[in-house]
């Protein structure tokens, strides 16, 4: 029985990409390749809307304002 190889993740995508190029021609595979899964964009839209929901305005702003000034604070050095 062979032993089989898992394969890295970039030689993976270069093999698919690879694929659908030889499978679909250049200008069908970029267009699957831009394709997005809708329910799964929905996923994201509604996870997002509930994190906005919970957040409490003052308290979020009063974050990134002292993040903000760490940072610029970090770059001057």
């Amino acid at each position: 029985m062979k032993k089989l190889k898992a394969l890295d993740q970039h030689e993976v995508i270069e093999r698919g990409v690879d694929a659908l190029y030889k499978e679909l021609g250049p200008a069908e595979a970029r267009r699957f390749i831009a394709l997005t899964h809708p329910s799964r964009r929905e996923d994201s839209v509604a996870r997002h809307r509930r994190w906005q929901a919970s957040l409490k305005k003052d308290d979020f702003f009063n974050t990134m304002r002292k993040e903000y000034r760490k940072a610029k604070k970090a770059a001057k050095k």
